[in-house]
């Protein structure tokens, strides 16, 4: 699979910079460069790229007003490059795969193009079956008709939630949390090493997070069942699920049938 690439960026000097450091990837084809807002809006209307590097500060159409001048065609990807953190927020609010400092980073880079790859690889998995229903409903829409719906478990969850939290913006991977704690219309998630308030309830985020790993334990309280190391009884039909890091949390009985899948 080639990532057809365009780089966006008025300095000449940190184009030749990021070319090189691209090199280290066989499957990131560089199609074209472009030096101002305006010229890079037409070129990803003509070239319609996978992914775009964009520079944020540019003389007249900067990046963000890049993004807004293509949204009338099916977008690429975006990854904002920029030499000041103060933009990080609104890049994440844009949707960018990822957000990068000047001088870019080689172990950053790398983690922005695997991320780059699972996209790309999750929008062709829809693209297909959503090709197969098409032509199915050509050539036998009497089989398309008596298709049960299926939901489209590879891009309705969350692979990585944004955390804004003291002024700053967290990239949270959802394997790394171990469990999630409400109070009011917050949320308290915890990793092994962090602990990050988002402002949502319980039932939005819930509806982010594959059940099939994330499983409500208490009323205020949703773990991850890959986090749990050892199930503890405890008095009145509750226990405790002791986690990866260590960290006791309690199981309700109204939820004990969670706990019946460690105790095959």
């Amino acid at each position: 699979m080639t990532i057809r690439t365009i780089l966006v960026d008025d300095e000449k000097l940190a184009i030749q910079g990021l070319q090189l450091r691209l090199e280290a990837f066989p499957d990131v084809e560089i199609i074209d460069t472009c030096s101002n807002g305006r010229e890079a809006i037409r070129k990803i209307k003509t070239e319609k790229p996978d992914l775009v590097f964009l520079d944020i500060q540019m003389p007249g159409f900067d990046g963000f007003s890049v993004v807004k001048g293509v949204m009338e065609i099916e977008p690429p990807l975006f990854v904002f490059v920029t030499a000041y953190e103060e933009h990080a927020i609104r890049a994440f609010e844009a949707n960018a795969v990822n957000y990068l400092m000047k001088p870019v980073d080689v172990d950053k880079l790398a983690d922005t193009i695997e991320r780059v790859r699972q996209r790309m690889a999750d929008k062709r998995s829809a693209d297909e079956a959503e090709k197969l229903k098409n032509v199915l409903s050509e050539v036998a829409p009497d089989a398309v008709d008596s298709l049960p719906e299926q939901e489209d478990t590879t891009n309705r969850y969350e692979k990585l939630i944004n955390v804004k939290d003291r002024g700053q913006i967290f990239r949270v991977d959802v394997d790394s949390i171990e469990h999630i704690e409400a109070a009011g219309d917050y949320m308290c998630i915890y990793t092994g090493d962090n602990s990050l308030i988002l402002r949502e309830t319980m039932k939005d985020l819930e509806r982010r997070l594959d059940p099939r790993m994330f499983q409500r334990v208490h009323r205020s309280t949703i773990v991850n069942l890959d986090q749990v190391r050892q199930v503890k009884p405890h008095t009145n039909g509750e226990c405790f699920l002791v986690l990866e890091s260590g960290a006791q949390v309690k199981v309700s009985r109204s939820y004990r049938d969670v706990v019946a899948r460690f105790v095959h």
